[in-house]
């Protein structure tokens, strides 16, 4: 209950259904068939009015607002009428639950978390006369303020299926069940576009203009990240470049202070060679003589040999 006394009537297993609930087909679960080729998986939800005088607002929400297109996600529902309510898996989701599917199983598919919320209330008359975009900004202006202030709103629950269909089979365009991709994407052969309402249609509009800005906006993050990972990657190539070709100095200097320890180079060695040449062939053989005369310890020796009395 709630603070005004009034109650938020939801669509739990067990209770009964209040007098502005809307027939809702199908009841309990939305089956989406997964394709191998450019068919997009379509489900086609069908909301009957459950009878009476007043008007019912209705609103679809899901728990995956971006791998679902809705259209219109909002509405009226007159007394007498049938609104019908498209849902479309978007192709980059298709393929991710695919590639689960050829990797796991039919288990892969088993047990999908993806869940349908449509909410409906009475209206007055006044509201139910609106048109056109007035009257798509008081619904969403009223759906804004569900709950806010004890409004009377049945819930009711749906789970999701995904099947896979077996390759070149065409699947059935009844509610429930996947469409081709020419009757999701193209208006002249979708018969349920004859029936839809001026307010309807501009909803229609304003779902896919929404879902065009985000997947520009998708695409421009895209980009910048790309961008981004480039710039780091060659900023990565350049220091390391410089941090092997700073190894390779290293290495270099390295070897040159190596050979430098061995001693003499060729041309000291060959200058020393020359000039001791040069210095033999000018003291001759005397001169050799009183050089090393003049050396310690050998000078004495070669004094005494010289000085040898002759007999």
């Amino acid at each position: 209950m709630n603070n005004d006394g009034s109650s938020i009537i939801t669509g739990a297993t067990g209770m009964t259904a209040p007098p502005f609930a809307l027939d809702i087909s199908p009841d309990s679960i939305l089956t989406f068939t997964l394709n191998r080729n450019d068919e997009v998986p379509k489900c086609v939800m069908t909301l009957r009015h459950p009878g009476g005088n007043d008007a019912i607002a209705f609103k679809v929400k899901t728990t995956q607002p971006r791998r679902y297109l809705v259209r219109p996600n909002q509405g009226l529902v007159l007394p007498g009428q049938v609104s019908s309510v498209s849902i479309l898996l978007v192709e980059k989701d298709k393929e991710t639950l695919l590639q689960s599917y050829d990797r796991l199983g039919p288990s892969a598919l088993e047990h999908s978390k993806d869940k349908f919320l449509v909410q409906s209330s009475v209206v007055t008359p006044d509201f139910a006369r609106k048109e056109g975009k007035v009257l798509a900004e008081n619904l969403t202006a009223m759906w804004n303020q569900v709950g806010s202030k004890g409004d009377r709103v049945y819930n009711k629950k749906l789970h999701v299926r995904h099947m896979v269909s077996p390759a070149g089979v065409s699947v059935s365009s009844k509610p429930g069940s996947s469409m081709p991709a020419s009757s999701a994407v193209t208006p002249a052969n979708d018969p349920k576009l004859e029936n839809m309402s001026p307010e309807q249609i501009f909803e229609e509009i304003t779902n896919l203009r929404r879902k065009y800005d985000e997947l520009v906006a998708f695409s421009v993050n895209l980009t910048a990240e790309r961008d981004i990972l480039n710039n780091t990657l060659e900023q990565t190539k350049r220091d390391l470049n410089r941090e092997i070709q700073s190894k390779g100095d290293a290495v270099s200097v390295q070897t040159k202070k190596g050979s430098r320890g061995f001693g003499f180079n060729i041309l000291q060695v060959l200058i020393v060679a020359i000039s001791c040449f040069i210095m033999g062939g000018l003291l001759g053989e005397e001169g050799v003589k009183s050089f090393l005369v003049k050396v310690p310890g050998l000078g004495n020796y070669l004094t005494t040999e010289m000085e040898i009395p002759e007999e």
